[in-house]
């Protein structure tokens, strides 16, 4: 089988690019069974791999799932749950998006923390106009990152956003000009890097694991679940204190 997710470390750094680009990086099994090896084996790595990127090959991120994968009364859990194993994972991800980003690719993106977007990316929610549902978080990843009137917007009109509408919505926490993006995805991936790893997975979990709670639950939730401070706060510390004024 070839490499349909392809895996590339560097200096703290995993990225995973998906790797069918004469397909324009459909989403089908084998491509999920490659995925969710690679995450399941990265989540595992907190103390070599410090963030992850993932993005895909060729003119765009991902076109969706793709039509001739769906067989009736296939199970399809199997994607679903290595989308949330990706949200899951203990490092920050960032899903690096810039051509299409349609329906499945669009429940891929937002299993990531920060999405990165170009100008020219086009973002869509299909699922209606195909007569499908949602089965890979849509109906609840999407609301809680642009909020219940976006979403159902997404998700009645099937419209297509420009990947600077996506970042006015809140889809994307970035959109850098088509000809800037590998160097700007390398440096957002690199400003996560530098600061702490072990505090990245704390701030990660408390978030993530605490969303939904009502205030007060979730203060007490972050007094009782935080480690206090990282293996390596005394020596950040003591580098900040030989910095020049």
């Amino acid at each position: 089988m070839s490499d349909l997710v392809t895996r590339t470390d560097k200096d703290g750094l995993c990225t995973l690019t998906l790797n069918r680009p004469d397909k324009v990086n459909a989403l089908n099994v084998p491509l999920f069974v490659q995925l969710r090896a690679h995450v399941d084996e990265i989540a595992g790595q907190t103390e070599t791999i410090g963030c992850v990127v993932l993005r895909g090959a060729g003119r765009a991120f991902s076109a969706g799932h793709d039509l001739r994968d769906i067989q009736p009364g296939e199970d399809r859990h199997f994607q679903a749950e290595t989308v949330t194993h990706l949200a899951n994972l203990p490092q920050p991800v960032i899903v690096a998006v810039h051509g299409y980003c349609y329906t499945g690719a669009v429940e891929l993106a937002l299993a990531g923390d920060l999405i990165i977007t170009t100008a020219s990316a086009r973002f869509a929610d299909t699922h209606s106009r195909w007569g499908l549902t949602p089965l890979w978080g849509m109906s609840q990843r999407l609301p809680r990152r642009v909020g219940v009137a976006k979403a159902k917007e997404m998700m009645l009109t099937g419209r297509v956003y420009t990947g600077e509408e996506a970042a006015a919505m809140g889809l994307a926490n970035f959109c850098v000009p088509d000809e800037r993006f590998d160097e700007e995805v390398e440096a957002l991936a690199r400003s996560v890097l530098e600061n702490s790893w072990f505090s990245n997975r704390v701030n990660k979990l408390l978030i993530d694991q605490s969303d939904g709670m009502a205030l007060p639950d979730g203060l007490r939730f972050e007094i009782e679940n935080s480690p206090g401070w990282a293996p390596d706060a005394w020596e950040r510390i003591a580098q900040f204190g030989r910095k020049k004024v």
